[in-house]
């Protein structure tokens, strides 16, 4: 069963679009990664500040694979020295949390 790993991010209300913009420029970074099954960024539609970045994995070894990779690294701000200067920080704080799937349920599941 897959794990999920939810990464809720504070972000200003005038920083969102950035936000959205960083995250599609890096749309394509995560094919290839062993275990990783999905991502979705979550903007929120009530007033709220927190976006939501939610990712799938195959299971817990595969993320701590990515968490501890150079990739991880270099798109969260590990680069290199010489890479040249980095973008502000879009977000003020954020939180991880971790799930499993309970009960899955699938809209083509219902139809039959």
């Amino acid at each position: 069963m897959s794990i999920i790993k939810i990464n809720a991010i504070t972000v200003p209300a005038d920083s969102g679009d950035e936000l959205g913009r960083r995250f599609a420029a890096h749309s394509g970074s995560m094919t290839g990664v062993a275990g990783f099954e999905g991502f979705e960024l979550l903007q929120p539609t009530d007033g709220r500040t927190q976006w939501l970045v939610l990712t799938r994995w195959a299971d817990e070894e595969s993320y701590d694979a990515w968490r501890s990779s150079q990739d991880f690294a270099r798109s969260h701000g590990g680069g290199t020295a010489g890479e040249g200067e980095r973008p502000r920080p879009v977000s003020t704080t954020s939180e991880l949390w971790s799930y499993t799937v309970a009960v899955e349920q699938h809209r083509d599941a219902e139809q039959q």
